[in-house]
């Protein structure tokens, strides 16, 4: 199979590499966007077309394309064609055999079906895929602005599509099957096992696997990137870029350059192309991270690129398709903003197709102490010392915070805790927290101020169920009867209860 191509081990392993990565597809229109994408890199081709059969078997329908490094059109564009019009596909189709031609000549062959470019194509390889049945069902193309024979090639791409098929069929007949081999977001891939949290995970597992764009919200310092992260390295992207813009880092002009590239000459500086974000993050995913601080101006464009998934560089004429994930991130109130007029309503509901708001640090409990275990963990083994333990009175006193700053300041507090300690466990003394903090709690012991934290906790679960005691206990995990035992043993009353709700 590899006997006709250059450096034949190396082009094996990469070979493989793509089977294992179209193996983990989630659905048919990743595996048929891949399928094209590999095809182009494994042979170093502008341009990769896969052509399925209809159930006519009369008409070819392009599913996906690959050309100068962009993926296009997007799928459920393509354009569906008779093969009896394109001579070099229905030869491929009806004598079930491989046509190379390394001297294109469009004199003598009809290239309507191949992409307009400002060089000539010189070679091409259009390979019949073959089902289970050996049966033609579709096309794999090739073409090259270069005269090359492509014929060593057509084994392996045979071999390619017959796999791509393969795993069409066990999609379509388990659509989740793409699903189930992917991981999920969950405690380990983050950490926290409160009840918010896990309501957290499950939320954001409905989306891992979707194209929707995702709008994080939350305090400052509650993990935004870190679950954008997680949402990118769990779902079908993971392979390709993950790429992070702060919106309030750059002014307005700066920004757009960044975000969009621009052409030699589009500015005074500019003196070759320079490929933007979205470009670089193609076929993964671009976070854009305090997303509120964007400039109306580039609020319209970023509209734009959601909707048709298509950017224009500075200084150009022309637009080109970007398959690229958008994640934001937040903590101002969007909303207020629209009624401010400081962000576009279209873009809010645009963004807004899946929020998820990512809870505060002070609502989580026992989160708390497990963070702070792990921040000393990875900090101990970053300074290359022992490992660290944390006191039963540093734990009591960090479970009684608030956390303005939320898991940033918490990890924050643990690396200097950790730097301060010279012994093998950290103490209170080690943790420096605001004074008023130490003056209300320094009278309490490890139990009282245990009990004043899962007061605390309990009235602002009320408070967000409106006093409502079955959706406070359902939202925290606990049966009716132990929740209504905390509160009596915690000796919050009926009247407390409807005063703090209301």
């Amino acid at each position: 199979m590899f006997a006709h191509v250059p450096q034949p081990l190396e082009y094996a392993e990469t070979l493989l590499a793509h089977f294992a990565r179209l193996s983990l597809s989630a659905d048919s229109r990743t595996l048929l966007s891949q399928t094209a994408q590999a095809m182009a890199q494994l042979i170093g081709c502008q341009l990769s077309q896969l052509y399925l059969l209809d159930a006519s078997r009369e008409r070819l329908e392009l599913k996906a394309q690959w050309f100068e490094g962009t993926l296009r059109p997007a799928f459920g564009a393509g354009r569906q064609a008779d093969y009896g019009q394109t001579p070099l596909l229905q030869y491929a189709i009806s004598q079930n055999r491989a046509v190379d031609l390394s001297n294109l000549d469009s004199c003598l062959h009809n290239l309507d079906f191949l992409p307009s470019a400002g060089v000539p194509w010189r070679g091409l390889l259009a390979v019949p895929m073959l089902d289970s049945r050996q049966i033609v069902a579709g096309v794999l193309m090739l073409a090259s602005h270069t005269s090359q024979q492509l014929q060593g090639y057509a084994a392996s791409l045979s071999a390619l599509g017959s796999f791509v098929l393969m795993q069409m069929k066990l999609l379509e007949r388990n659509p989740q099957r793409g699903k189930s081999l992917s991981r999920c977001v969950s405690n380990g891939t983050l950490i926290g096992s409160s009840p918010v949290m896990r309501k957290t995970y499950r939320l954001i597992n409905r989306v891992v696997h979707s194209p929707l764009t995702v709008l994080l919200l939350g305090e400052t310092g509650t993990g935004k990137e870190v679950v954008a992260r997680a949402i990118h390295d769990t779902g079908p992207r993971r392979a390709h870029p993950f790429i992070v813009q702060n919106c309030a880092a750059f002014p307005e002009d700066l920004l757009e350059s960044e975000l969009f590239g621009y052409r030699k000459g589009a500015f005074t500086g500019a003196e070759r192309d320079r490929k933007g974000l979205f470009d670089a993050a193609h076929g993964g995913t671009l976070l854009l991270d305090e997303i509120g601080d964007m400039p109306l101006a580039l609020q319209a464009k970023l509209l734009r690129v959601l909707q048709e998934g298509e950017i224009r560089p500075l200084g150009s004429n022309e637009t080109h398709t970007i398959d690229v994930r958008i994640i934001a991130a937040t903590h101002c109130d969007l909303k207020q903003r629209v009624r401010q007029g400081r962000f576009r309503e279209d873009l809010y509901y645009r963004l807004a197709q899946f929020p998820v708001v990512l809870p505060a640090l002070r609502e989580r409990g026992s989160d708390i102490c497990e963070l702070a275990t792990h921040f000393a963990t990875s900090t101990c083994a970053f300074l290359q010392r022992r490992p660290v333990v944390l006191a039963d009175s540093a734990l009591a006193q960090l479970a009684c915070y608030s956390f303005p700053g939320n898991v940033r300041e918490l990890k924050g507090l643990v690396e200097r805790a950790v730097l301060l300690c010279d012994g093998h466990e950290l103490l209170a003394e080690h943790f420096v927290l605001p004074s008023e903090l130490t003056d209300e709690w320094g009278g309490l012991n490890y139990r009282k101020r245990m009990d004043a934290m899962e007061r605390g906790l309990l009235l602002d679960c009320l408070r967000r169920n409106g006093g409502n005691q079955t959706q406070a206990a359902l939202e925290l995990g606990l049966a009716r009867r132990t929740l209504l035992y905390r509160l009596g043993r915690l000796n919050i009353s009926t009247d407390e209860i409807r005063a703090y709700a209301s």
